[in-house]
């Protein structure tokens, strides 16, 4: 979730404490000292939220109001003002202010309105770009869930890799969904009117594979762990696609398939064909940042399929979730997810011996680590990623002891 707030106040010792109380929740705050010098920031395309000053010189706060909901009618607009003015509050209220509050207010009341905020923009925004792909039809961002760099990648390549005639290889980490993105590429590929067959490549005859092929013409044939597909098989593979068949073939894997060429295990011309076009799908450790929106996407799926409403998922519970090293990915996610709707689980999501913030820090620390990792070690560029100052990033990685230099190759 994007912790953006764009801070109006004309008063520079006023906006100055609002800032460092909004930047010590971690928010990134843009401070304005005018309606003219927030202006450009205000759009249908900006991720965060206003908090403004209602008495402000030249446009006060009402003009502000107006001006955002003429961009954005659901874009959260927080105002302050010095003056408890009841009738000014409910004119407020009625011209659409996520909330209206009195200066000086307590940090701690300021910071619970601004993060309900923030959750609402988030979800406003998210929803409008789950529309949008249903309108467009993308099968990879309606099926391969994610708002991290690694998740978009992800799904960026998945299309290209769609669009092109030949074979693919599909590979990532126990659990983490090779057969969900197998089907992702077909779908989204020219073939997706066509059959898409799948088959596990363990113990599969050559007159199972010629079989499997002909049953998948027009379409996608999706092998499952090909590395154990028989020698014999893989031979007769090989010669099925050079007789080139109206075939797509995509092979799955979660080993090192170079590694059982070079020990003869695996035949070198069938790899060489498959490792044309190849997709790797990140681990939850890569990418923690995804597995909130992943976990609520799953618990929205369970709860549609067993009929029932979707139990809420708490900042506790997210916490919980993020503490965790999830080594079954995707798959254990999801698992947990359906334990959750169903109120089966035996605490899997959450640590009750540990507080919420306690639980917070845990969140923190696997996202500062997943950024050095993604970033090489290189502090600057993790901090860009992370949208927080550089030295704020560094007083965070000294807090927990993370040393940059760990993370660099």
């Amino acid at each position: 979730m994007n912790r953006t707030v764009l801070l109006v106040d004309d008063d520079a010792p006023v906006r100055e404490a609002l800032t460092q109380t909004l930047e010590l929740a971690d928010m990134n705050v843009i401070a304005a000292g005018s309606f003219v010098a927030a202006k450009d920031r205000i759009n249908a395309g900006f991720d965060g939220v206003v908090l403004s000053d209602m008495r402000m010189p030249g446009r006060d706060g009402f003009h502000l109001l107006a001006y955002a909901q003429a961009q954005d009618p659901d874009l959260p607009v927080i105002l302050l003002t010095g003056e408890g003015d009841i009738p000014m509050a409910v004119r407020a209220m009625e011209a659409g202010a996520f909330d209206f509050m009195e200066k000086p207010c307590a940090s701690a009341q300021l910071l619970a309105v601004t993060e309900r905020a923030l959750k609402t923009r988030g979800l406003i925004l998210e929803n409008r770009r789950l529309l949008q792909i249903v309108e467009t039809g993308d099968p990879a961002g309606r099926m391969i869930f994610g708002s991290s760099d690694l998740a978009e990648s992800l799904r960026a390549k998945v299309r290209r890799v769609a669009g092109a005639a030949a074979e693919v290889l599909v590979t990532g980490p126990y659990g983490s969904g090779i057969s969900k993105v197998a089907e992702v590429i077909h779908l989204s590929s020219a073939r997706s009117k066509g059959p898409f067959v799948k088959r596990a490549a363990d113990g599969l005859t050559p007159i199972a594979v010629a079989e499997a092929v002909q049953s998948a013409t027009g379409g996608s044939l999706f092998l499952d762990e090909v590395t154990s597909l028989p020698a014999q098989s893989q031979l007769s593979l090989i010669e099925i696609l050079e007789s080139a068949p109206d075939v797509r073939l995509i092979a799955g894997t979660n080993r090192d398939l170079q590694t059982l060429v070079s020990e003869g295990r695996f035949h070198a011309d069938l790899y060489y064909r498959i490792e044309v076009m190849t997709v790797r799908i990140p681990s939850l450790a890569e990418r923690p940042e995804d597995i909130p929106t992943m976990f609520r996407r799953y618990v929205d799926q369970a709860a549609e399929q067993s009929g029932i409403t979707a139990p809420e998922v708490t900042p506790q519970i997210v916490a919980g979730l993020m503490a965790r090293d999830w080594p079954g990915n995707a798959r254990a996610l999801m698992s947990a997810a359906m334990r959750f709707v169903m109120g089966v689980a035996d605490d899997p999501v959450a640590d009750t011996e540990l507080g919420l913030a306690e639980q917070m820090a845990q969140v923190e620390q696997s996202l500062l680590r997943a950024a050095l990792r993604r970033a090489g070690g290189q502090a600057s560029a993790a901090a860009l990623a992370l949208h927080v100052p550089r030295k704020t990033f560094y007083d965070k990685l000294a807090r927990y002891g993370i040393r940059p230099e760990d993370f660099r190759h």
